[in-house]
Protein backbone atom coordinates (compact mmCIF):
# COMPACT_ATOMS: atom_id res chain seq x y z
CA UNK A 1 0.00 0.00 0.00
CA UNK A 2 2.80 2.26 0.71
CA UNK A 3 4.28 2.06 -3.01
CA UNK A 4 0.51 2.38 -4.27
CA UNK A 5 -0.12 5.91 -1.85
CA UNK A 6 3.52 6.97 -2.91
CA UNK A 7 2.85 6.29 -6.16
CA UNK A 8 -0.54 8.62 -6.21
CA UNK A 9 0.78 11.29 -4.08
CA UNK A 10 3.73 11.88 -7.02
CA UNK A 11 1.43 11.89 -9.44
CA UNK A 12 -0.41 13.96 -8.08
CA UNK A 13 2.16 16.47 -6.10
CA UNK A 14 2.26 19.86 -8.02
CA UNK A 15 -1.51 19.57 -8.88
CA UNK A 16 -2.91 19.75 -5.45
CA UNK A 17 -1.77 21.02 -2.04
CA UNK A 18 -0.74 18.42 0.48
CA UNK A 19 -4.17 17.85 2.21
CA UNK A 20 -5.98 17.47 -0.99
CA UNK A 21 -3.81 14.74 -1.95
CA UNK A 22 -4.19 12.94 1.01
CA UNK A 23 -7.71 12.65 0.63
CA UNK A 24 -7.83 11.80 -3.01
CA UNK A 25 -5.25 9.34 -2.08
CA UNK A 26 -7.73 7.82 0.62
CA UNK A 27 -10.35 7.96 -2.05
CA UNK A 28 -8.74 6.28 -4.89
CA UNK A 29 -7.92 3.26 -2.54
CA UNK A 30 -11.72 2.80 -1.07
CA UNK A 31 -12.38 2.45 -4.16
CA UNK A 32 -10.19 -0.43 -5.24
CA UNK A 33 -11.36 -3.90 -4.89
CA UNK A 34 -10.24 -6.12 -2.10
CA UNK A 35 -8.46 -2.90 -0.19
CA UNK A 36 -9.99 -2.12 3.05
CA UNK A 37 -9.60 0.33 5.46
CA UNK A 38 -7.75 -1.09 7.65
CA UNK A 39 -5.23 -2.33 4.80
CA UNK A 40 -5.04 1.13 4.01
CA UNK A 41 -4.08 1.90 7.37
CA UNK A 42 -2.44 -0.97 8.89
CA UNK A 43 -0.75 -2.90 5.75
CA UNK A 44 2.23 -0.06 4.35
CA UNK A 45 3.91 -2.43 2.31
CA UNK A 46 0.61 -4.36 0.61
CA UNK A 47 0.58 -3.66 -3.08
CA UNK A 48 -2.01 -4.49 -6.01
CA UNK A 49 -1.41 -6.17 -9.13
CA UNK A 50 -0.22 -4.74 -11.77
CA UNK A 51 -3.76 -4.33 -12.89
CA UNK A 52 -4.92 -2.85 -10.53
CA UNK A 53 -1.87 -0.16 -10.99
CA UNK A 54 -3.22 0.28 -14.43
CA UNK A 55 -6.35 1.35 -13.25
CA UNK A 56 -5.69 4.11 -11.00
CA UNK A 57 -3.00 5.37 -13.43
CA UNK A 58 -5.76 5.63 -15.69
CA UNK A 59 -7.89 7.63 -12.92
CA UNK A 60 -4.98 9.50 -11.91
CA UNK A 61 -4.42 11.24 -15.32
CA UNK A 62 -8.30 11.98 -15.38
CA UNK A 63 -8.05 13.81 -11.84
CA UNK A 64 -4.98 16.04 -12.76
CA UNK A 65 -6.59 17.17 -15.93
CA UNK A 66 -9.33 18.33 -14.28
CA UNK A 67 -12.11 15.91 -13.95
CA UNK A 68 -14.11 15.52 -11.08
CA UNK A 69 -13.43 12.75 -8.79
CA UNK A 70 -17.08 11.61 -8.53
CA UNK A 71 -16.85 11.09 -12.39
CA UNK A 72 -13.61 9.81 -12.19
CA UNK A 73 -14.69 7.06 -10.03
CA UNK A 74 -18.27 6.67 -10.60
CA UNK A 75 -19.97 7.68 -7.61
CA UNK A 76 -20.33 9.36 -4.63
CA UNK A 77 -21.70 8.44 -1.19
CA UNK A 78 -24.55 10.43 -0.33
CA UNK A 79 -26.64 9.89 2.94
CA UNK A 80 -25.08 6.44 3.52
CA UNK A 81 -25.63 5.25 -0.22
CA UNK A 82 -23.82 5.24 -3.10
CA UNK A 83 -24.95 7.06 -5.69
CA UNK A 84 -23.23 6.14 -9.57
CA UNK A 85 -22.46 9.85 -11.08
CA UNK A 86 -21.87 10.65 -14.52
CA UNK A 87 -22.13 13.54 -16.98
CA UNK A 88 -25.51 13.21 -17.75
CA UNK A 89 -25.88 14.66 -14.12
CA UNK A 90 -25.03 17.02 -11.01
CA UNK A 91 -22.93 15.77 -8.81
CA UNK A 92 -24.68 15.52 -5.35
CA UNK A 93 -23.62 18.16 -2.78
CA UNK A 94 -22.93 17.97 0.89
CA UNK A 95 -25.60 21.23 0.90
CA UNK A 96 -28.36 18.80 -0.91
CA UNK A 97 -27.32 16.00 2.03
CA UNK A 98 -28.42 18.88 4.65
CA UNK A 99 -31.53 19.22 2.59
CA UNK A 100 -32.46 15.96 3.00
CA UNK A 101 -31.31 15.57 6.72
CA UNK A 102 -33.84 18.03 7.14
CA UNK A 103 -36.80 16.62 5.44
CA UNK A 104 -36.12 13.93 7.29
CA UNK A 105 -36.22 15.03 10.46
CA UNK A 106 -39.90 16.27 9.59
CA UNK A 107 -41.50 13.27 8.00
CA UNK A 108 -43.50 10.84 9.50
CA UNK A 109 -42.68 8.09 6.64
CA UNK A 110 -46.33 8.21 4.94
CA UNK A 111 -47.90 10.32 2.51
CA UNK A 112 -46.01 11.15 -1.08
CA UNK A 113 -43.23 13.34 -1.88
CA UNK A 114 -42.26 14.74 -5.93
CA UNK A 115 -38.41 15.29 -6.49
CA UNK A 116 -38.46 17.69 -9.04
CA UNK A 117 -34.91 18.01 -11.13
CA UNK A 118 -33.58 14.88 -9.57
CA UNK A 119 -30.32 14.54 -11.60
CA UNK A 120 -28.92 11.64 -10.45
CA UNK A 121 -32.36 10.27 -8.12
CA UNK A 122 -30.09 11.27 -4.79
CA UNK A 123 -32.88 13.15 -2.93
CA UNK A 124 -35.87 10.88 -4.04
CA UNK A 125 -33.47 7.61 -3.61
CA UNK A 126 -33.04 8.88 -0.29
CA UNK A 127 -36.14 9.25 1.05
CA UNK A 128 -37.53 6.49 -0.54
CA UNK A 129 -34.66 4.47 1.63
CA UNK A 130 -35.16 5.57 4.67
CA UNK A 131 -39.26 5.53 3.95
CA UNK A 132 -40.22 2.49 2.31
CA UNK A 133 -43.81 3.04 2.49
CA UNK A 134 -43.46 6.93 1.58
CA UNK A 135 -44.82 7.59 -2.21
CA UNK A 136 -41.71 8.47 -3.73
CA UNK A 137 -41.92 10.50 -7.53
CA UNK A 138 -39.58 12.21 -9.39
CA UNK A 139 -39.33 14.38 -12.66
CA UNK A 140 -36.70 15.48 -14.61
CA UNK A 141 -36.76 17.40 -18.24
CA UNK A 142 -33.41 14.95 -19.06
CA UNK A 143 -34.38 11.39 -20.37
CA UNK A 144 -30.45 11.35 -20.11
CA UNK A 145 -30.65 12.00 -16.25
CA UNK A 146 -33.92 9.99 -15.82
CA UNK A 147 -32.20 6.87 -17.28
CA UNK A 148 -29.14 7.18 -14.53
CA UNK A 149 -31.87 7.90 -11.62
CA UNK A 150 -33.12 4.30 -12.68
CA UNK A 151 -29.60 3.29 -12.86
CA UNK A 152 -29.15 4.50 -9.36
CA UNK A 153 -32.78 3.59 -8.29
CA UNK A 154 -32.17 -0.12 -9.20
CA UNK A 155 -28.59 -0.44 -7.68
CA UNK A 156 -30.12 0.95 -3.94
CA UNK A 157 -33.38 -1.48 -4.56
CA UNK A 158 -35.78 1.40 -3.71
CA UNK A 159 -39.25 2.20 -5.58
CA UNK A 160 -39.13 5.55 -7.05
CA UNK A 161 -41.48 6.32 -9.86
CA UNK A 162 -39.95 8.88 -12.49
CA UNK A 163 -41.11 10.95 -14.90
CA UNK A 164 -40.00 12.79 -17.86
CA UNK A 165 -41.83 15.91 -17.08
CA UNK A 166 -41.31 19.79 -17.46
CA UNK A 167 -42.06 22.18 -14.13
CA UNK A 168 -43.41 24.70 -17.14
CA UNK A 169 -45.41 23.19 -18.51
CA UNK A 170 -46.16 19.90 -16.65
CA UNK A 171 -49.13 17.79 -17.55
CA UNK A 172 -51.24 14.64 -16.37
CA UNK A 173 -50.83 15.23 -13.17
CA UNK A 174 -53.85 16.02 -11.36
CA UNK A 175 -52.54 14.60 -7.73
CA UNK A 176 -51.34 16.48 -4.46
CA UNK A 177 -48.53 15.96 -2.90
CA UNK A 178 -46.97 16.24 0.85
CA UNK A 179 -43.90 16.91 0.05
CA UNK A 180 -42.16 18.78 -2.93
CA UNK A 181 -38.63 19.23 -2.97
CA UNK A 182 -36.30 20.63 -5.74
CA UNK A 183 -32.74 21.34 -5.97
CA UNK A 184 -33.07 23.23 -9.40
CA UNK A 185 -30.56 25.19 -11.47
CA UNK A 186 -29.74 28.28 -9.54
CA UNK A 187 -26.32 30.28 -10.50
CA UNK A 188 -26.84 32.72 -12.53
CA UNK A 189 -24.65 33.48 -15.82
CA UNK A 190 -22.78 35.82 -14.68
CA UNK A 191 -21.17 33.91 -11.82
CA UNK A 192 -19.70 31.52 -14.27
CA UNK A 193 -16.26 33.41 -13.74
CA UNK A 194 -16.34 32.55 -10.23
CA UNK A 195 -16.76 29.07 -10.96
CA UNK A 196 -13.78 26.39 -10.93
CA UNK A 197 -13.27 24.71 -14.30
CA UNK A 198 -13.72 21.25 -13.21
CA UNK A 199 -17.57 22.04 -12.96
CA UNK A 200 -17.51 23.79 -15.89
CA UNK A 201 -15.95 21.46 -18.46
CA UNK A 202 -17.51 18.95 -16.97
CA UNK A 203 -20.82 19.15 -15.58
CA UNK A 204 -24.25 19.94 -17.29
CA UNK A 205 -25.13 23.52 -17.86
CA UNK A 206 -28.77 23.18 -18.23
CA UNK A 207 -28.80 21.74 -14.61
CA UNK A 208 -26.74 24.74 -12.79
CA UNK A 209 -27.30 28.07 -15.18
CA UNK A 210 -30.14 30.02 -14.75
CA UNK A 211 -30.44 33.67 -16.81
CA UNK A 212 -29.52 36.78 -15.23
CA UNK A 213 -32.62 38.59 -16.14
CA UNK A 214 -34.59 35.66 -13.96
CA UNK A 215 -32.81 33.91 -11.26
CA UNK A 216 -35.58 32.22 -9.84
CA UNK A 217 -37.65 31.47 -12.56
CA UNK A 218 -37.78 27.70 -11.44
CA UNK A 219 -38.86 28.79 -8.17
CA UNK A 220 -41.38 30.21 -9.28
CA UNK A 221 -42.67 28.06 -11.41
CA UNK A 222 -42.49 24.87 -8.75
CA UNK A 223 -44.25 27.64 -6.58
CA UNK A 224 -47.12 28.22 -8.86
CA UNK A 225 -47.14 24.05 -9.23
CA UNK A 226 -47.38 23.47 -5.36
CA UNK A 227 -50.95 26.39 -5.04
CA UNK A 228 -52.46 23.58 -7.25
CA UNK A 229 -50.04 20.32 -6.06
CA UNK A 230 -49.14 20.78 -2.50
CA UNK A 231 -51.63 18.86 0.11
CA UNK A 232 -53.12 21.14 2.94
CA UNK A 233 -50.22 20.08 5.69
CA UNK A 234 -47.43 20.09 2.76
CA UNK A 235 -44.39 21.91 2.27
CA UNK A 236 -41.58 22.68 -0.34
CA UNK A 237 -37.87 22.21 0.51
CA UNK A 238 -35.68 23.72 -1.65
CA UNK A 239 -31.87 24.08 -1.94
CA UNK A 240 -31.07 27.80 -3.25
CA UNK A 241 -28.38 30.27 -4.20
CA UNK A 242 -27.74 32.77 -0.77
CA UNK A 243 -27.33 35.07 -3.08
CA UNK A 244 -31.10 35.56 -3.94
CA UNK A 245 -32.50 34.38 -0.34
CA UNK A 246 -33.93 37.48 -0.13
CA UNK A 247 -35.61 37.89 -3.23
CA UNK A 248 -36.56 33.73 -3.16
CA UNK A 249 -38.24 35.35 0.28
CA UNK A 250 -40.25 37.80 -1.82
CA UNK A 251 -41.49 35.74 -4.26
CA UNK A 252 -42.98 32.54 -2.40
CA UNK A 253 -44.75 34.69 -0.03
CA UNK A 254 -46.19 36.86 -2.98
CA UNK A 255 -47.33 33.11 -4.14
CA UNK A 256 -49.17 32.80 -0.12
CA UNK A 257 -46.43 30.71 1.24
CA UNK A 258 -44.76 31.04 4.33
CA UNK A 259 -41.14 30.65 4.56
CA UNK A 260 -38.37 29.26 6.68
CA UNK A 261 -35.05 29.83 5.34
CA UNK A 262 -31.59 27.37 7.44
CA UNK A 263 -27.89 27.95 6.72
CA UNK A 264 -25.72 25.33 5.93
CA UNK A 265 -23.10 23.61 7.54
CA UNK A 266 -20.72 27.05 6.38
CA UNK A 267 -23.41 29.76 7.89
CA UNK A 268 -24.85 30.64 4.05
CA UNK A 269 -28.78 30.40 3.36
CA UNK A 270 -28.82 27.27 1.33
CA UNK A 271 -32.03 26.03 2.29
CA UNK A 272 -35.62 27.12 2.09
CA UNK A 273 -39.23 25.46 3.14
CA UNK A 274 -42.57 26.96 1.82
CA UNK A 275 -45.67 26.11 3.61
CA UNK A 276 -49.52 27.22 3.42
CA UNK A 277 -50.41 26.66 6.64
CA UNK A 278 -49.19 27.00 10.63
CA UNK A 279 -47.66 23.85 11.11
CA UNK A 280 -43.35 23.88 11.38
Amino acid sequence: MRRLKRRIAERLDGHFQVPEIRALTKAVCDSLPGISDSDFYLEPELAPDDGCLGLVDGWLERIVSGEPLQYVLGYTDFCGLRIKCDSRALIPRPETTELVEWMMAECDGNGSLLDIGTGTGCIAIAMASRYPSLDVRAWDISGEALALARENCAANNVNVKLERQDIFCPCGNERKFDVIVSNPPYIALSEKKDMENNVLDYEPHTALFVSDDDPLVFYRAIGDFGRTHLSAHGAIYFEINPLYADSLDELLKCQGYEVLFRNDISGRRRMAKAYTNDKR
